[in-house]
């Protein structure tokens, strides 16, 4: 095995392998910000099989985002307790896609390329996002990563073209079950009209 084997080996259950270190850096990133620029990715195995590469345009930044469902503002007029409807409403999106976005936001200039999970604890998940300057030179003369500077891909994370929003949207699904899903589920449902 190659060492980025053994670097995932180790990440599919980090509780076990690097326990003192996963707990220390868990409690260092809930003192830190919501969003934080990091120098290196924290799992390179993982971030150099979805694109990242170690040189100028690459951008990482870990998000914590909160487990967990959502909550609705609670009415001020009367409902018998069945029709309340305050608790147990679940995003459409996952966890990681509302992560990618809220990075985007924060980073306006860049595209987010893709991410990955690095942690959690009982109350927040932790995800690092891989994002690339489609203005640097670098990245418009590299082969490999110049696609990402057409204007087709402008804000692709909003419009669920990375891998989270593909795994939301059902379009890692292929073949019989998955008929409806394709190009979209809005899309298909204004397919007879």
């Amino acid at each position: 095995m190659g060492f980025y084997k053994y670097v995932g080996e180790v990440w599919k259950n980090p509780e076990k392998y690097i326990k003192d270190i996963y707990k220390e850096r868990l409690i260092q990133w809930n003192k830190e910000e919501a969003i934080v620029r990091v120098e290196r990715p924290t799992r390179i195995d993982r971030a150099r099989q979805i694109g990242y590469k170690a040189k100028k345009g690459y951008v990482v930044v870990r998000v914590r985002i909160k487990k967990g469902g959502r909550n609705k503002q609670r009415f001020k007029g009367a409902r018998r307790p069945k029709r309340m409807g305050v608790r147990k409403y679940t995003p459409k999106k996952s966890l990681q896609w509302i992560a990618e976005e809220r990075v985007a936001r924060k980073y306006p200039n860049l595209e987010v390329l893709n991410s990955y999970w690095v942690g959690e604890t009982g109350k927040h998940k932790y995800f690092e996002v891989i994002l690339v300057d489609p203005h640097h030179p670098q990245i418009k003369n590299d082969p490999r990563i110049n696609w990402i500077c057409e204007k087709q891909n402008k804000r692709r994370v909003f419009r669920g073209l990375t891998s989270a929003g593909k795994r939301s949207r059902g379009l890692l699904n292929k073949g019989k079950g998955a008929e409806k899903l394709r190009p979209s589920l809005s899309a298909h449902q204004n397919r007879g009209k």
